[in-house]
């Protein structure tokens, strides 16, 4: 895999846990608003989405056509946090209450399956060349799926510090 993926995979993640680790189990699920999610369930979806990220980019190197579509701007997209993309049913986050310790577990194991995965494609190329439709980007080659993942985090990352700030939980 391509260092700077790694390295901002890696980046982000330990950013995201950061903002986290410090977090009472009362803050991490309190709801500062009903139409908003806890940080708990921030935390819940963006698990759910590498996870559902790993089975997309699977299921698109299986495809027999190369469906190579053009590049997009997947930075400008996820980061503009005005323009809100409304989750997907199979990536939305439980209801139920998390612990932190828990979350970071189910983030340490969804990272853990996707670099293990990324690890079993030999050929990296075929990344570039084959393509799969993302539920908010449309047709997206399937190495822009794997940045989308850092990016999609860094997203929520100021979503939790928003939350935090409307909590008046001190940074």
């Amino acid at each position: 895999m391509n260092k700077l993926i790694n390295d901002n995979l890696y980046a982000t993640r330990k950013n995201l846990v950061k903002e986290i680790v410090l977090l009472s189990n009362a803050q991490f699920n309190s709801k500062p608003d009903m139409n908003i999610w806890s940080i708990a369930q921030v935390c819940h979806h963006l698990v759910l989405v590498e996870e559902a990220s790993i089975k997309a980019i699977a299921w698109g190197l299986k495809e027999d056509a190369h469906t190579q579509k053009e590049r997009k701007n997947v930075h400008i997209i996820l980061l503009d946090r005005t323009k809100k993309i409304k989750a997907p049913k199979i990536v939305e986050p439980d209801v139920e209450s998390f612990e932190v310790p828990q979350i970071i577990d189910l983030l340490n194991n969804s990272r853990k399956k996707l670099i293990t995965f990324l690890s079993t494609i030999e050929d990296k190329a075929i990344l570039e060349e084959k393509s799969m439709k993302h539920p908010a980007l449309g047709e997206l080659p399937l190495d822009q799926w794997i940045e989308q993942i850092y990016l999609h985090e860094q997203r929520h990352i100021e979503q939790i510090k928003e939350i935090k700030s409307l909590l008046d939980v001190k940074h």
